[in-house]
């Protein structure tokens, strides 16, 4: 149902609607009927509200933990992998004793209600651990995921695109054994100076690049093949721009994590399909609270290295309890100014740093964006309503984008996370919109996008498409040769236009009387 105080949004919506019509889009449209073809939008229930409502890309997105439990059960009968019976860890063939084959989960309810339950969260206890068994769940599905990357991504991407997504990144390890073996022959040198040199000498991190680029590669044509890219009837999923963000775990040694580091920034420097890097783990972990200044200078000199490399960094998913009170009093500071964050993931604990309002007012005037899953932040740290800094950053001016995590894991969908924006903090259309707005605004795509730098006087056009009704399908000359060469631009754009249809099909159902 839609909440009281949305119903009243629609008024304006009358006003605002324009000619349902698509954008120039980064894939080619699938096909559809000329607009003078098209029946009239039949009325929509109040419970498709949110269903129906254009959201914008998810920036913070685990591909492992973001496919469906059910497809990963799938996925390792397929693979023809066994399930621990104690434990419920996926391993390799064969199954001996203690274990079952994966595909008796697809046939025996009772076990696959057991696989379920141990890889995501679902019937978890509410006075349970969740932190312990949100993390587990990694351990015990992991033998399935390394597997088929491109199917997976097929999965999410298709799951994006269903919820009317427009752009999706996600969060791999690329080359991991290959860099792993790097590291472990460098070294650490605190002199970080001296040891990326020696990861670059001889070749040694180039020849990690190409290992990289070739397995996404090959990630590109699977997933080409799972969605029917190259069919009359290809899937959703092949009309959404996707990019990599490089996963570095902050639990290993020091010359591992700079080493995946260095692969990451120079990756997002060389392969446009890698745009960033960002550290994963739990923060609260022991090698991540004793090593974390450490790895924020990492960043901070690597940066130096390779200036176009985008930085997203987890910081502040902590509360009091987890750690030690003084862990909570720099991290996301140390994120934003030393680590050179341009987007903090989760920053739950953000009251609880050193000076916090100056912190916010920093991130305000640096446009650092703050990525905010509700549901995992819930089932982790048990942190949900006026207990989350949500409304304290937007009172502050801090631009902040709604995100997944871990949708497979959390049992979520992007839907989701926006109806409990509106129900949990009284939003209406206008800031939902604005929110899926600034979902692709804070994205990493290349391209300056369509609206005005200073957001916290609204989403203004600015530049070619300035005078243009946002959406529009038959854009300007000037317009629509900037939307060719701008990718962000031309992803805003594609939104916008399913803004103009979402308003239009809404204003006549749901007009206050």
């Amino acid at each position: 149902m839609i909440p009281s105080h949305l119903i009243g949004a629609f008024s304006a919506l009358a006003l605002l609607a324009g000619t349902p019509a698509y954008a120039a889009s980064a894939s080619p449209p699938e096909a559809r009927p000329a607009p003078e073809a098209r029946p009239a939008p039949a009325p929509q229930r109040p419970e498709d509200f949110f269903a129906g409502l254009p959201k914008g890309g998810d920036l913070h997105n685990h591909l492992s933990g973001a496919v469906s439990t059910e497809f990963l059960i799938e996925l390792a009968a397929g693979d023809g992998l066994c399930i621990t019976t104690d434990t419920t860890t996926a391993l390799p063939p064969p199954c001996g004793p203690g274990t079952r084959p994966a595909a008796d989960a697809v046939t025996d309810g009772a076990f696959r209600g057991q696989v379920i339950r141990a890889w995501s969260m679902q019937d978890f206890p509410a006075d349970g651990n969740g932190h312990d068994h949100f993390f587990a769940t990694f351990g015990k599905f992991g033998e399935v995921t390394w597997r088929h990357p491109g199917r997976m991504l097929a999965e999410v991407a298709n799951t994006a695109a269903r919820q009317n997504q427009f752009y999706l990144e996600t969060m791999i390890s690329p080359a991991s054994d290959r860099a792993r073996t790097l590291a472990d022959r460098v070294g650490y040198d605190a002199d970080l100076d001296r040891m990326h040199d020696e990861l670059l000498a001889g070749g040694g991190l180039d020849a990690v690049v190409r290992q990289a680029r070739a397995d996404a590669d090959a990630t590109d044509a699977e997933f080409k093949a799972a969605a029917h890219c190259d069919t009359p009837r290809p899937d959703r999923a092949c009309s959404l721009p996707y990019r990599w963000i490089s996963q570095v775990a902050r639990l290993g040694s020091p010359e591992r994590v700079f080493t995946q580091m260095a692969l990451g920034m120079r990756l997002a420097e060389r392969d446009p399909r890698f745009v960033a890097v960002n550290l994963v783990q739990p923060e609260d972990g022991e090698v991540a609270l004793r090593d974390y200044r450490l790895h924020m200078r990492m960043l901070n000199y690597l940066k130096t290295q390779y200036p176009k490399a985008h930085i997203t960094l987890h910081a502040g998913e902590l509360v009091p309890g987890l750690v030690k009170p003084e862990d909570l009093t720099f991290h996301i500071r140390e994120a934003a100014q030393t680590g050179r964050a341009e987007r903090i993931g989760h920053g739950v604990s953000v009251l609880h740093e050193d000076r916090w309002e100056s912190l916010m007012r920093y991130m305000a005037e640096h446009r650092i964006a703050v990525e905010v899953p509700f549901h995992s932040n819930e089932q982790i740290l048990r942190v949900s309503g006026d207990a989350h800094p949500f409304a304290t950053y937007r009172r502050h001016g801090v631009p902040v984008v709604l995100a997944t995590d871990d949708p497979g894991v959390s049992r979520i969908e992007i839907t989701d996370e926006y109806r409990r924006a509106a129900e949990m903090y009284g939003l209406g259309y206008p800031e939902l919109r604005d929110l899926a707005r600034a979902s692709l605004e804070h994205s990493f795509l290349p391209g300056r996008g369509l609206w005005n730098r200073n957001l916290r006087a609204g989403y203004k056009p600015t530049g070619p498409c300035a005078g243009e009704r946002q959406g529009n399908d038959r854009p300007g000359d000037r317009c629509a040769g900037f939307l060719a060469r701008d990718l962000k631009a031309r992803v805003e754009w594609r939104q916008e236009a399913a803004f103009h249809r979402f308003e239009a099909t809404r204003a006549g159902s749901d007009r206050p009387a």
